[in-house]
């Protein structure tokens, strides 16, 4: 048996995205955590041979020896999409403790490579990052200047998702003609050059993700009623001039069938008089109104035709993000949302997230809209062809979602160990 390069602990391990792109460079995983348990079982069918153990939180002092410790530790203390309360999370934002815990005690620990999200670096934010230089510092190791925030767009991969990794290397065992100074910096990566997420995007690219086969199950496609509401709305689109509108599509701020004075009169449908609306959400009534009347010929014969006022919420809201490079929505990349119907260039997907929130397309093939599969969302996430994934398709999203991007992550520890002296592996 071919012996390993080097060993690594998969802490908050997921499903294994970190583990696919450490195996790759030759990587042995001695132990890996999770607490979810339909995780577990995707990384146990996946990575039959690696022990897991359950909440590091209690089982950490089980670890065994390791080369390099890796892990996606929770995002919510940090996301935008969560209260923000950072190291201050009695529940999750503590965990990166239990890390610097275990590396006081595994001081055999040559390289650590964590992922969280980009907010965790940013604005108010930055003191997060401080603390966490600190204390990686305060056990020797060298870490990077300044946060490494990347997106998969940067490297080939059609989504935009800026996150920032946490890099360092034991002070004793880096080449010093590599590293020269007490930080890894962007040059020392080969970053400096790297073009900004939206830079790298170009018409179509969302395309090379999809599976060219027939193949595709009949349950990845539309039903008739959401389909219907797409071929309606592509009507609207047509016979409006929908440039001139600058925000979002509400139905409900058109004021149909209401003069101006009756419209400012009438509670929304959240219950709230116009006069009562914040000065943003008045603009943004104003802009639908104004619009709405422009072109009220045409929508007022739409809405009685398609009786979209005794539509559901998320089907009476359109926005299309697509300017001109787009001339239909089956040219488009389609997400149902809570705050509507989303249509975006085909540049790019939206960032996969831990809410089953899928993105639909326009199959050529069967000429349907559907969604794209999960195996299409592992593309997204550089997972390789062979994995294997659970039977529950809503799970998988959210797996996905919560995944790192194997394809970063192999870059980014290829580089790391690199900046090792020859003879690290007996140090």
């Amino acid at each position: 048996m071919k012996k390993s390069k080097f060993t690594f602990v998969d802490l908050f391990a997921g499903i294994g995205g970190f583990h696919q792109a450490l195996k790759y460079l030759g990587g042995e995983c001695v132990m890996a955590s999770e607490i979810d348990k339909n995780c577990v079982e995707v990384y146990k069918t996946n990575f039959p041979n690696t022990k897991i153990i359950g909440d590091i939180k209690t089982n950490w002092k089980e670890l065994p020896q390791f080369d390099m410790l890796c892990g996606g530790f929770p995002c919510q203390p940090f996301s935008k999409a969560g209260k923000q309360n950072g190291f201050k999370d009695k529940n999750r934002g503590n965990l990166f403790d239990y890390i610097i815990e275990i590396l006081k005690v595994h001081k055999e620990c040559k390289f650590i490579l964590l992922e969280n999200v980009s907010n965790l670096s940013t604005g108010n934010s930055k003191e997060w990052w401080s603390e966490i230089q600190l204390k990686l510092q305060s056990l020797n190791f060298y870490v990077t200047d300044e946060p490494i925030v990347l997106s998969p767009c940067q490297f080939g991969i059609p989504q935009i998702r800026e996150r920032v990794y946490i890099m360092g290397i034991r002070r004793d065992i880096r080449d010093e003609l590599k590293l020269t100074n007490h930080y890894i910096h962007k040059e020392d990566l080969g970053f400096q050059h790297l073009q900004r997420p939206i830079e790298c995007l170009k018409l179509g690219s969302a395309w090379e993700i999809l599976e060219q086969n027939n193949s595709i199950d009949d349950k990845y496609y539309l039903n008739d009623e959401q389909t219907q509401i797409l071929d309606i709305w592509d009507e609207f689109r047509a016979g409006v001039n929908y440039k001139t509108i600058g925000v979002p599509i509400w139905l409900e701020y058109f004021g149909y069938g209401k003069d101006d004075q009756t419209f400012m009169n009438t509670k929304d449908y959240q219950g709230v008089y116009y006069k009562e609306l914040p000065d943003w959400k008045k603009r943004f009534v104003d802009k639908n109104r104004k619009f709405y009347l422009e072109n009220k010929d045409f929508i007022d014969k739409w809405i009685v035709k398609y009786d979209m006022l005794s539509k559901n919420s998320v089907y009476k809201k359109f926005e299309w993000n697509c300017g001109t490079d787009c001339k239909y929505l089956k040219d488009t990349i389609i997400q149902f949302r809570h705050s509507g119907i989303r249509a975006k260039r085909p540049t790019y997907f939206p960032t996969l997230v831990a809410i089953n929130n899928t993105p639909i397309i326009w199959d050529k093939v069967k000429q349907k809209y559907r969604k794209i599969t999960p195996r299409e969302a592992a593309n997204l996430q550089s997972f390789k062809k062979s994995f294997k994934f659970g039977k529950s398709d809503e799970q998988t999203y959210k797996q996905l979602g919560n995944a790192v991007n194997v394809k970063i992550i192999k870059i980014l520890a290829k580089k790391l160990i690199g900046f090792a002296k020859n003879n690290w592996e007996d140090q």
